[in-house]
């Protein structure tokens, strides 16, 4: 029994040692972890420059040796096929406004566009500007606008659209462009929603306009207006117009601010003959 005893009594000590042990590594591990945070916080990560504010894109003019490159683009991006000598005339010559966004060496970018004279309209595009701009007046037409696929959706299309509207809006086209205007398909919503976040208004429908792959296809005109530019008034326009009018003319609050302005000006010019009459009665009872 006592060797029983003895036995159970060194398990016990052993059991006990090997419990401190472990209280004491458990210890030294919990000192040893890095400290948490009380609140939840944000995780900041690093990472590089995105692609619009890199000093590795910039804008330069299209010259002849990108003919081939902008050829391949136009093909992947849009379903109309233009001809040779529109590739060659945007690429040589000064009519056009065509600049491309270029990062590492590759076109990633560009937009083509016009600087047309109100008369030289087509007549669907005739009635951009009111009959009270003279047909001199400038207005800019977009020819096309095109982002490479890999790298859409990081502002290269805002972009070039901006310098765009920079050119002209400034310098010599400060007050002559009244207007930039541009076709879409009507089906292409992705184009539509691009422009009308950034101010471009529908203008025009215009069916049957496109053929592509021997189909005809509606699509819209959607303008801008510059430096001064504005739409022709239509029936609709003139009545939104008389109900302004004849709502700022019946307003209520309108009405008693224009009321009290009267009393106001009523109480001004008689206060010097009340004044008289005043200085009047105290003479006669003094």
């Amino acid at each position: 029994m006592a060797s029983e005893a003895l036995t159970v009594s060194s398990s016990k000590k052993r059991r006990n040692r090997r419990g401190r042990r472990q209280q004491d590594e458990t210890k030294n591990m919990i000192r040893l972890a890095p400290e948490r945070p009380s609140t939840p916080t944000a995780i900041s990560i690093e990472s590089g420059p995105t692609i619009i504010n890199s000093h590795e894109l910039q804008l330069r003019f299209l010259n002849p040796g990108d003919l081939p490159e902008v050829k391949r683009l136009c093909h992947e991006w849009f379903p109309i096929e233009y001809p040779d000598t529109w590739y060659t005339d945007i690429t040589s010559t000064q009519k056009f406004y065509s600049v491309a966004a270029v990062y590492r060496g590759q076109i990633v970018g560009l937009v083509v566009a016009e600087i047309k004279d109100g008369h030289s309209l087509p007549k669907e595009d005739s009635e951009i500007l009111a009959s009270t701009f003279d047909k001199s007046s400038k207005i800019g037409y977009i020819l096309s606008l095109g982002v490479v696929k890999g790298f859409r959706k990081q502002g290269i299309a805002s972009f070039l659209l901006e310098n765009l509207i920079a050119h002209l809006t400034t310098g010599e086209n400060s007050h002559d462009v009244k207007a930039v205007y541009l076709h879409v398909l009507t089906t292409n919503n992705a184009a539509i929603t691009f422009y009308e976040h950034r101010g471009f208004r529908p203008h025009l429908f215009l069916p049957y306009y496109y053929a592509i792959g021997g189909r005809r296809r509606d699509g819209f005109t959607y303008v801008l207006y510059l430096n001064g530019g504005h739409p022709p008034w239509r029936l609709l326009d003139y009545m939104s117009n008389c109900c302004q009018i004849c709502l700022s003319v019946l307003n209520p609050w309108s009405l008693t601010k224009a009321a009290f302005r009267k009393v106001n000006l009523a109480w001004f010019n008689a206060m010097p003959r009340i004044r008289q009459i005043a200085h009047g009665t105290t003479a006669v009872f003094s």
